[in-house]
This record gives C-alpha cells, sequence and structure tokens, in this order.
C-alpha cells in the first residue's frame, strides 16, 4: 500500500547530482524508489513539450518504474556499451520499450533501503539504439 508519493528530479553529471528530479514511492515496508536521470537524459526530458505524446508516455513509463525497476527488458552483460560501464559504473543494464521503436536505457542500484532506477539514455528509434549497442 502506497503511503506517499512525490516528485523529484535528479540529473547526474560526472557521478555528482547537479540538479534534482525523482518519482518517488514509500510503502508501508519503508521500501522506497526513486526514479533518476543521466544529464543526456535530462536535458531531453525537460526538452519535450509537457503537452506531447511523447512526454506523456514517458511520464507514464517513468511511473511503471517507480511501481516496479525492473519492468523492462534485462539487458545481458555481453551486450552492455562500454561508455554506460566507464561512464555509470553499472551493474546491470535495462531496456524499457515505447512506442515506435523508442527505447529507455536504465541501471538499478540500491542504497540502504532506497532502491534508485537511473535512466541513463533514450532512443528515438530502433537505428540510434542498434548503433549505441553495435548491432
Amino acid at each position: 500500500m502506497v503511503v506517499a508519493v512525490f516528485l523529484q528530479l535528479q540529473i547526474l553529471q560526472n557521478n555528482n547530482i547537479t540538479r534534482s528530479f525523482s518519482l518517488k514511492l514509500r510503502n508501508f515496508h519503508s521500501m522506497e524508489i526513486r526514479i533518476r536521470g543521466s544529464l543526456k537524459f535530462m536535458k531531453f526530458y525537460s526538452s519535450v513539450p509537457k503537452t506531447s505524446d511523447l512526454y506523456v508516455e514517458i511520464d507514464g513509463a517513468l511511473a511503471l518504474l517507480k511501481e516496479d525497476c525492473e519492468h523492462g527488458n534485462k539487458i545481458p552483460k555481453d551486450r552492455w556499451p562500454k561508455c554506460y560501464i566507464q561512464n555509470f559504473n553499472i551493474q546491470n543494464l535495462y531496456r524499457f520499450e515505447l512506442r515506435d521503436g523508442r527505447r529507455l536505457i536504465y541501471t538499478i542500484y540500491s542504497v540502504s533501503d532506497i532502491t534508485y532506477c537511473n535512466i541513463l539514455e533514450y532512443f528515438q528509434n530502433h537505428k540510434e539504439y542498434e548503433k549505441r549497442f553495435g548491432y
């Protein structure tokens, strides 16, 4: 059962939080999930008009992830782009598929009783995604 919900954004730059935006949930077991975004993602997300279908779709995806961080598909380790490993020191990688071949790429990690879902990158189409992943 949900006790509190609020919005907070966090922008990560060189592993330092420079601005904040995350969706936060608490339940009776003090489990907390926060959605974060890389600088690249946050620059993109903040530029999308809030009345657009794309913003509504991404916002809906973030809402699903705040309820279940593992909602997306886990990407096998041998397919992880080196830039994610080097820049974000990831231990796992997930893909959240949106409409029309668009995708969100994210990682999950925990600190104490808080689980973070960090959105690393948004892909406008499958071609951009294939290029990043070297397919």
